[in-house]
């Protein structure tokens, strides 16, 4: 589908490029879910949980990792509506059966961090290759959103990767209080950031900036933007 999609960019035709960027960002989307949730697992697998072996997460497999509303249907919502990339995918570590406190740590980082390395590779691959304009810039509006995915899932908010990165080392209290606040957190998190204007502006300047300072094009992530989001300009 990825591939499908990219084709379709080379035809002449908006109907043709605007379909093809929708196709090609949402599979490819769909492809780097898979490798956010893959990277939990292998680091979890080195740190000692073996589990995530035989709930087959180390399979690259998008059926091990999907939730029908919170892998499919929020991050589609969320993605198509506000441009917000959510990793929606789940993965469960057995977190008594990781070593320590530090590989408990690096499970949470490493989703985040396949998010910021696709990116930088797709950002790449624009740079070396230069191709036609509408692929370059479904390219570039795809690794954008990798980028704003690691940076929204990097904040140390419950519910996000970044929470679980310092939770380890946390008080009990502390992180008896994030269980609770988990499970909407993250929900009241994208509900400011798409309803309130100067906290989106300021999000996407910091996910703009640290997308150029990785050597992405955000003049071609708008335009992938714009084709993405077509009806926001009609």
């Amino acid at each position: 589908m990825t591939a499908a999609g990219a084709a379709l960019t080379l035809l002449d035709g908006d109907v043709a490029i605007i379909s093809g960027t929708i196709l090609f960002v949402l599979a490819g989307w769909a492809v780097t879910l898979c490798l956010h949730e893959f990277g939990h697992a292998a680091v979890a697998y080195r740190g000692g949980d073996f589990s995530v072996r035989d709930k087959g997460y180390l399979t690259l497999d998008i059926r091990r990792y999907t939730h029908p509303v919170l892998s499919i249907v929020l991050p589609l919502v969320l993605l198509v509506f506000g441009g917000l990339p959510l990793p929606g995918g789940a993965v469960w570590i057995n977190h008594y059966a990781l070593r320590s406190k530090k590989v408990e740590s690096l499970v949470s980082l490493a989703g985040p961090v396949a998010n910021l390395l696709i990116g930088i590779l797709l950002a790449l691959v624009v740079t070396v290759f230069s191709p036609p304009l509408a692929l370059a810039a479904a390219i570039s509006f795809l690794a954008m959103l990798q980028v704003i995915a690691f940076v929204l899932n990097i904040l140390p908010i419950p519910g996000l990767d970044g929470w679980g990165v310092i939770e380890p080392y946390l008080s009990p209290k502390a992180q008896h209080v994030g269980a609770q606040a988990r499970p909407w957190a993250p929900l009241v998190l994208f509900a400011v950031l798409i309803s309130f204007r100067e906290v989106n502006y300021l999000f996407f300047e910091a996910a703009g900036f640290a997308f150029e300072a990785v050597g992405g094009d955000p003049r071609l992530a708008d335009f992938g933007r714009a084709a993405f989001m077509f009806w926001l300009y009609l």
